[in-house]
């Protein structure tokens, strides 16, 4: 009995004790200690409400801006692009007038050549088929194909390399370098078109070349083997003796039984239209994006 009053006793001054459990001292307290915990927590509450609200208020501006962004870039890409396309049809315009306007006299000048690409000129004289070189490998040209498929990577399907012969001027009395155009590959051999191959005199009409820079991937040429794969003047001329002048013979100075002449390429890759679309079209979508998710959701 005793020992049962005891635990009694015990339970009435633990349920009315202010001591509690440690694993529930936050949750069990005096009343009026409570009241001034739950005061304290609700301005905390409050506080940290507002600084929240405040701190996603600045958040949401930053990216309202930013987003912005999207929609003006491409918009300045599109108005680049339209700038870029009259630049470029300026310049196909350009270059079919060079290559389609009167012939004129070939200046002996290699210097004056620089500002002459493109441009026809006529010359007179012989050639000297013992120093062709073979530009190889090559394909014909077609205007008119290349212009339709430009951009895409395609082939013709033949193969075969471009002649280029000394030319001598009778004229002028300098040896320049002749482009005469292209043959198949079971026509490299000079011995297999010997009648193209003229010693006469000849009026030609060509086009101006320069020299060019060796593209990347594009092999080295090898003059001892006579394989040629860029326009090297320099090179060229010390193998051929002439004038570190090229020019290509149109289609109109075609020899028979000779190559085929008119392998100038002036195509252009023309594509800045599609591009304009492109980029207005994203920057229309991006703007009614913004607009949807910022505007009129506030005007909501």
């Amino acid at each position: 009995m005793s020992s049962l009053r005891f635990m009694l006793n015990t339970c009435r001054v633990i349920r009315g004790s202010t001591l509690i459990s440690p694993r529930r001292s936050l949750f069990v307290t005096r009343p009026g200690l409570t009241k001034r915990e739950n005061g304290k927590l609700a301005w905390f509450s409050r506080q940290s409400s507002s600084t929240a609200a405040a701190q996603a208020e600045k958040d949401d501006t930053f990216l309202k801006w930013f987003l912005l962004l999207i929609p003006a870039t491409t918009f300045c890409l599109g108005t680049w692009q339209l700038k870029r396309r009259k630049w470029k049809l300026e310049l196909i315009h350009e270059l079919k007038s060079l290559t389609t306007s009167e012939p004129i006299a070939l200046p002996s000048d290699p210097m004056e050549m620089k500002g002459l690409e493109y441009r026809r000129v006529k010359v007179h004289g012989r050639f000297d088929h013992s120093k062709e070189l073979y530009v190889l490998p090559r394909s014909p040209v077609d205007p008119e194909r290349e212009a339709r498929e430009a951009g895409r990577i395609s082939s013709s399907g033949q193969s075969g390399a471009n002649v280029i012969t000394p030319f001598y001027c009778t004229d002028l009395g300098i040896t320049i370098l002749v482009n005469r155009g292209y043959v198949p590959k079971n026509k490299i051999k000079p011995e297999t078109r010997m009648k193209g191959q003229v010693t006469e005199e000849v009026d030609l009409v060509g086009i101006v070349r320069l020299t060019e820079q060796r593209k990347p991937f594009v092999p080295q040429n090898n003059m001892e083997a006579n394989r040629w794969h860029y326009r090297d003047l320099e090179a060229m001329a010390k193998a051929t003796g002439a004038e570190e002048i090229l020019i290509d013979a149109v289609l109109e100075s075609t020899i028979p039984g000779g190559p085929i002449g008119g392998q100038t390429r002036v195509t252009l890759r023309n594509e800045h239209m599609q591009y304009v679309i492109t980029w207005y079209g994203l920057c229309a979508a991006t703007s009614y994006m913004w607009y949807a998710k910022f505007i009129k959701r506030i005007a909501l």
